[in-house]
């Protein structure tokens, strides 16, 4: 498994419209095969914070669906961004 996390900041003023244009990327990916999980959300604290939340069964499957990445409109709104890529060993349900 491979979970991708971390957060994107972008200009406060701008970040309702910056998610909304996350919709059809959320839409693609959780329809994309080996994504099971995928979301993108403005922080509760932070009025510039976008957290991203990714969980896929394998590296491939990243790999098929990332593509090129943000848009170019996307990545000009990016102020920061600090997301990594983690290979899982094992998994503990908590409920």
């Amino acid at each position: 498994m491979v979970i991708v996390a971390g957060h994107i900041t972008v200009d406060p003023a701008e970040r309702d419209a910056y998610l909304a244009g996350c919709v059809t990327v959320v839409e693609q990916a959780r329809a994309a095969e080996g994504c099971l999980e995928f979301a993108i959300g403005a922080d509760l604290v932070d009025p510039g914070r976008i957290t991203i939340l990714e969980r896929w069964a394998s590296q491939e499957a990243v790999e098929a669906f990332r593509g090129s990445g943000p848009s170019d409109e996307q990545g000009a709104a990016m102020l920061s961004a600090s997301v990594a890529e983690y290979d899982v060993a094992g998994v503990r349900s908590l409920t």
